[in-house]
């Protein structure tokens, strides 16, 4: 009779753990939270920073190229040569740390490391499409050139950057198309020849370029042209 209750207490217990595990697994599985996304009222974006001007050009230098994601290739199902199609997969507006785009340019170099087969973006670049993302990834229509001086022009602080965000995602290697556009030595390299100031200039028999991008701003155009004039110095 002794074991014949302490089976039948055995059997209670494990079919009262039984019970408990599955209603534990099944709050689990329905407690998966969905990431944050901006209400769209918040979505104002960042007043420093213009889609076009700051933004779109360093996905169509270091993104939409042939064999990654332009309107031919789509890797992956992303094409991201313009808004709509940049904010339509990968970009969750408010939250760059659950936007699969964001990630794949911040983790470290591997499975998934973009852009695949070349040089990592710049930090800068890197943190304009944070801060894009955290004031909801939004197209703030044409832009201001307040921000730009045509008196400066130094190599460090704006021929440099402007290489980086604009050219490098192609001109990085001697081996490219057109060259290098990586350090001060070759990016003067073009500035003699008159490559540099013809293509950007979109000047007749010359390359316009950014390839696939629009013109240049006068203003950045004016800077590249004083800073050529005054011997492309290393500065």
């Amino acid at each position: 009779m002794f074991r014949i209750v302490r089976s039948t207490r055995n059997r209670r217990f494990f079919a009262v753990a039984a019970v408990s595990v599955i209603m534990s697994s099944a709050a689990f599985h329905s407690c998966v939270h969905q990431p944050y996304v901006m209400p769209v009222s918040q979505q104002t974006g960042d007043p420093d920073i213009c889609f076009e001007r700051d933004i779109l050009p360093i996905f169509q230098s270091n993104c939409a190229k042939s064999g990654c994601h332009d309107a031919a290739s789509h890797e992956e199902g992303y094409v991201l040569d313009n808004y709509a199609n940049i904010r339509s997969k990968g970009i969750v507006p408010g939250n760059p740390a659950a936007s699969k785009i964001y990630n794949s340019i911040t983790i470290a170099r591997g499975e998934g490391f973009m852009p695949r087969d070349a040089p990592a973006l710049s930090a800068a670049n890197v943190l304009l499409i944070k801060r894009w993302i955290q004031g909801g990834a939004i197209d703030s229509g044409a832009c201001s050139t307040t921000g730009c001086d045509t008196n400066s022009f130094s190599y460090s602080g704006v021929i440099a950057p402007m290489m980086q965000q604009y050219c490098v995602g192609c001109h990085n290697s001697a081996s490219a198309p057109g060259g290098s556009l990586m350090d001060h030595a070759s990016v003067k390299n073009a500035a003699v020849s008159g490559s540099l100031i013809g293509d950007i200039s979109h000047a007749s028999g010359y390359n316009p370029m950014p390839q696939g991008g629009a013109k240049l701003l006068d203003c950045k155009i004016t800077q590249v042209k004083k800073w050529v004039a005054a011997g492309a110095p290393n500065d």
